[in-house]
């Protein structure tokens, strides 16, 4: 699903099961010795479907390290962004002569935990949300805008490598329908961009959202 909002350029793949352990390769068992078996399982297939993308970039299949905050390691001259929800697993891949970054999100469509909106929208995106909810009722906005603002910052770390708080980006949606269509974020701090622009989907009870940073 995830490459129906995504460019040419990027190359992606998801699944909505795990795959086994053995897909592992060398450093990587370590980073999850003492994690719990959900963990264990998103932590594996992300990472075959991200091989399977280096694959499709003509990139041999490569160990994928953490790093700061987490963040994936990926191999010179190669972008990506990693994500998982219950139920749906996804990498997506360019080059970095192509494209110049890439974030991800996939969360379960439905509401978000009480308490979490006053968390993570600014007053002028939840008059926008409320606004977009008369419109189209079936979907749940707060959970796509949690997802989009989790998109801004896996491209933001990247170039930035400093953390980047829900409140310091504002974003606005243009659906086509209540189910797929673009949204914009402003940052509101100094940075390496001062506006992204991304892609949402809803599909199969599963949000996406991408943002692709132009070369």
């Amino acid at each position: 699903m995830i490459d129906r909002i995504l460019p040419a350029t990027v190359r992606a793949h998801h699944s909505q099961t795990d795959t086994g352990e053995e897909t592992l390769f060398p450093g990587e068992p370590a980073l999850i010795a003492k994690a719990v078996p959900k963990r264990r399982g998103e932590f594996t297939t992300v990472r075959w479907c991200a091989r399977r993308a280096m694959q499709d970039l003509g990139i041999p299949p490569a160990p994928i390290l953490t790093g700061e905050r987490g963040a994936p390691i990926w191999p010179s001259g190669i972008v990506g962004s990693m994500t998982h929800c219950p139920g749906y697993r996804a990498a997506a891949l360019a080059r970095a002569g192509e494209v110049g970054g890439i974030g991800i999100d996939a969360e379960v469509h439905g509401p978000l935990p009480d308490g979490v909106l006053d968390l993570v929208a600014l007053p002028s995106e939840k008059q926008h949300l409320s606004a977009l909810g008369s419109q189209w009722p079936e979907t749940w906005w707060g959970r796509l805008l949690f997802s989009a603002k989790e998109s801004v910052y896996k491209v933001w770390f990247p170039r930035t490598k400093e953390w980047l708080g829900f409140e310091e980006a504002e974003l606005t949606f243009a659906p086509e329908s209540g189910v797929a269509g673009s949204f914009s974020a402003r940052l509101l701090r100094e940075g390496p961009f001062s506006t992204l622009s991304g892609r949402f989907l809803v599909e199969d009870g599963i949000v996406l959202t991408a943002i692709v940073l132009p070369r």
